[in-house]
């Protein structure tokens, strides 16, 4: 969940030699990417990519990663959560960080990649359980914690099961109470 990778905010990448840069030297990739954030070949058609460094309000932030979940793009909704956590108030870092590492193990499952989306489910699910447990029963901006933990939890136990990946439009969770 790093910054690599990305582009957006004011640095746009451009080809150095072999990699990408941006105007500060630092590496980019500006190679397209699909909906689950894989890299395409240059000159491909990709998928919009989310705007690095924006800071939304925490409501806004639920409702576009929801969006983004939605439409199968888990990992496009992780990129809106890091922006959470990296954003906002110290005392929420740790649940943003915890749904990232969900849309993360969403994003890992649906490639494939079951060992580590399976990983990263429970550590997203235990995160957001810790940091819920403290905060005896608020559920911020409307997100039912207890049911994505659930829902964390379930998929992988199943995905570790099967063995197969998953959909992610499919098995996209609700973050907020119907």
């Amino acid at each position: 969940m790093s910054d690599t990778g990305r582009t957006g905010g004011a640095s746009p990448a451009r080809r150095v030699g072999a990699r990408d840069r941006d105007s500060e030297g630092r590496a980019r990739n500006a190679r397209p990417r699909d909906g689950l954030g894989r890299p395409l070949p240059y000159g491909a058609a990709g998928v919009d990519r989310q705007p690095e460094g924006v800071v939304r309000t925490p409501d806004a932030s639920v409702t576009e990663a929801q969006a983004l979940l939605d439409e199968g793009k888990p990992f496009h909704a992780h990129e809106v959560f890091e922006d959470a956590w990296k954003s906002g108030p110290e005392e929420e870092r740790a649940l943003w960080r915890g749904l990232a590492q969900l849309a993360v193990g969403l994003t890992h499952t649906a490639r494939g990649n079951v060992t580590g989306g399976v990983r990263l489910l429970r550590r997203g699910a235990g995160a957001v359980e810790e940091w819920a447990s403290a905060r005896a029963r608020w559920q911020p901006y409307g997100m039912d914690l207890a049911g994505l933990v659930a829902w964390a939890r379930e998929l992988a136990e199943t995905v570790e099961h099967d063995g197969r990946p998953v959909d992610a439009r499919e098995r996209a969770p609700r973050l907020r109470e119907p």
